[in-house]
């Protein structure tokens, strides 16, 4: 069944329908997919800085402490040693790449199963246009109560616009994307996709592919 969506203005009056592409907005939604692509892309976040110095990196302990017999205490050959306060870390973290890939055709398939979850849901809400008149926080937070969207949202416009982008940033749980940045984890992150139609049209072409 091909999947269709009322169309609303800014006032949150609904001005018409669009039928949307089964190939994007309609596939099976495979959660096994979408938990890997959003572990791929956390682990990309990851820094990975995370230091620790092992007995050769830790400052000091060149002569041994005592001498090997006769104290009556237990053998020690530095005060470095892993067993001693200060002492090198064993098995600590080292600096290093967390992040991994997966094939394209994958992450294609995991962004098409995002953008159908949220139709399935009822979580899409597409816009006739997003024009603000100035770049205000007020004229967004207009337009998502119109909308009736009180959580987080994600707003898509075809193109960057930095009127959008500046009244949207300042509110807590509202991002702004273009088509070509839409990926997987801020699908999934926010409660609601607003898309305009033109950015629902640039996504259906590169995907649909």
């Amino acid at each position: 069944m091909v999947p269709r969506v009322d169309v609303f203005d800014t006032t949150g009056v609904k001005v018409g329908e669009i039928e949307l592409s089964d190939a994007v907005f309609g596939v099976e939604v495979n959660e096994g997919l979408l938990h890997s692509v959003v572990r791929m892309h956390l682990a990309n976040a990851r820094v990975g800085t995370a230091d620790t110095k092992t007995r050769a990196e830790v400052a000091g302990g060149g002569r041994k402490p005592w001498r090997q017999k006769g104290t009556g205490r237990a053998r020690q050959g530095s005060i470095r040693s892993p067993l001693w306060r200060k002492g090198g870390i064993v098995f600590g973290p080292h600096p290093r790449e967390y992040g991994f890939t997966m094939p394209r055709k994958a992450r294609r398939l995991a962004l098409k199963c995002a953008l159908s979850s949220k139709v399935k849901d009822g979580d899409l809400v597409v816009l006739s246009e997003l024009a603000l008149p100035e770049a205000k926080t007020k004229h967004m937070v207009k337009v998502l109560s119109n909308l009736n969207i009180a959580k987080s949202a994600l707003i898509v416009t075809a193109e960057r616009d930095e009127v959008v982008s500046r009244s949207a940033r300042n509110i807590e749980g509202v991002k702004t994307a273009t088509p070509g940045g839409l990926n997987v984890y801020d699908i999934l992150a926010h409660g609601k996709l607003v898309m305009t139609r033109e950015a629902v049209a640039r996504v259906e072409e590169v995907l649909a592919q």
